[in-house]
């Protein structure tokens, strides 16, 4: 009996042991996007949620593409205060941000590593990639967190953001993240000091054969439309209109709107679904997530959908003729008015942008 004790304890230990270690040695590795030599604020927002996964958490950063502005972004990376390394997969074959090549690359990265955890933000780079690279690696992912409690505890909306979802994640590792950018704001860089750069290395792609670089996706043209307006998911303003600008040439007068404001403009579905814009400027659920400093709705009736994608923003103007539209139930300013009238009348009375 006293035999049968003592091994009991014993494989308690072991078993207490094991889950003690799994929690307390934590690598993350963060798959970034780099734009011009520097990284993309969404990608800075997912480093910033690495913080709360532990306190003795090794943050590894993995870049890649070809020429000058990647070593830039390298450099830029090495400095943050939380990265201690900084990966590098220099190569043609992730010049464009095609799922299969990039996923065969974390798939590669991640074996090398052994991670606990792989992060990136929630936006089209990040939800492109992230589940092909889970589907290699066979674990299952977690998408859209936007609080992370611990090590392997998350919190996600669901429902269109009604309601939110305590996960713990008890699979194998390493455990994948996407994680919402407007959940996690970065910090002010100068409040931190790094006195020595993190480590840049280079990643073996000998194994990497060129079958590995062509799957089922191949890129054709990029076209960007010629603005000086700040981008839509990082602005401080945004001005949205809805389907009650009723054409496309009555959303032109978002787009002055905007232009006095220094603001992007955004749409809702039902706007983009009429032709009144191009789908890049959805906000909600199935477009971009907001979290701008003031966000002014016009015409916009405030489905559920939409919703789900300002529920950030610090201050919501409503400006509709439906007194019982569902937009002045989260709005903190509203106006029950003809938005025909009144943005003519803000157009005028607004000082030009300086």
């Amino acid at each position: 009996m006293a035999i049968r004790a003592m091994l009991a304890v014993s494989r308690n230990r072991s078993l207490a042991t094991a889950v003690l270690s799994r929690y307390r040695f934590i690598s993350t590795l963060v798959l970034a996007e780099h734009e011009g030599g520097s990284i993309k604020a969404s990608s800075l927002s997912a480093v910033e949620a690495t913080k709360s996964l532990g306190e003795d958490n090794s943050v590894s950063i993995l870049l890649a593409g070809s020429g000058p502005s990647l070593r830039e972004a390298a450099q830029a990376a090495s400095c943050h205060p939380y990265v201690s390394q900084v990966l590098l997969a220099d190569s043609d074959k992730f010049t464009y941000p095609l799922a299969e090549p990039w996923a065969k690359l974390l798939h590669v990265v991640h074996k090398k590593g052994n991670y606990s955890h792989i992060v990136t933000a929630s936006d089209s780079f990040g939800k492109n990639i992230l589940p092909r690279a889970a589907a290699l690696l066979d674990v299952s992912p977690i998408t859209d967190v936007i609080e992370v409690s611990g090590s392997h505890l998350f919190v996600r909306p669901i429902y269109a953001g009604n309601a939110l979802s305590t996960i713990q994640y008890t699979g194998s590792d390493p455990c994948m993240l996407t994680i919402r950018s407007t959940s996690f704001p970065v910090a002010s860089m100068s409040a931190h000091s790094k006195s020595i750069a993190a480590a840049i290395e280079q990643v073996d792609l000998s194994t990497f054969s060129e079958d590995d670089a062509v799957g089922k996706s191949k890129f054709v043209k990029l076209s960007s439309q010629d603005t000086e307006r700040p981008d839509l998911g990082n602005a401080r303003i945004v001005v949205t209109g809805g389907r009650g600008l009723k054409s496309a040439e009555n959303f032109k007068m978002i787009e002055k709107l905007a232009e006095k404001l220094g603001a992007a403009v955004g749409a809702t579905r039902a706007a983009v679904d009429a032709g009144f814009v191009p789908n890049e400027l959805q906000v909600g659920q199935t477009g971009k997530i907001v979290a701008p400093e003031l966000y002014m709705a016009f015409g916009v009736s405030g489905a559920i959908q939409h919703l789900a994608g300002i529920r950030d923003s610090k201050v919501i103007v409503a400006i509709n003729k439906d007194a019982d539209a569902p937009i002045f139930q989260v709005a903190d300013y509203g106006i029950v008015g003809d938005l025909f009238e009144v943005i003519p009348e803000l157009l005028e009375k607004l000082p030009e942008k300086k």
